[in-house]
């Protein structure tokens, strides 16, 4: 995998943290900034794949096989016994 080098500018209280999570962690401020943004797009684009997918199959719906024949009555099927 090809790397490219990017400059970020954070707050200095912000980054004295995360390279204290980075040695707790045993791994470099990089490693750790890298992790974090990968689960971060990672979420995005699955949370938007399943969105995507589920509207899909509201749109087509669903055929549960009684040909828009229902056999019983609302009231029979909330009737208390």
């Amino acid at each position: 995998m090809e790397r490219q080098n990017v400059t970020l500018s954070l707050p200095k209280s912000l980054l004295k943290k995360a390279k204290a999570v980075a040695a707790r962690k045993e791994k470099s401020l990089s490693e750790l900034l890298r992790e974090s943004l990968e689960e971060k797009v990672r979420e995005s684009t699955g949370y938007k794949k399943a969105m995507e997918r589920q509207l899909k199959l509201m749109k087509k719906g669903f055929d549960f096989g009684i040909k828009e024949r229902i056999a019983v009555s609302r009231e029979e099927i909330h009737e208390r016994r």
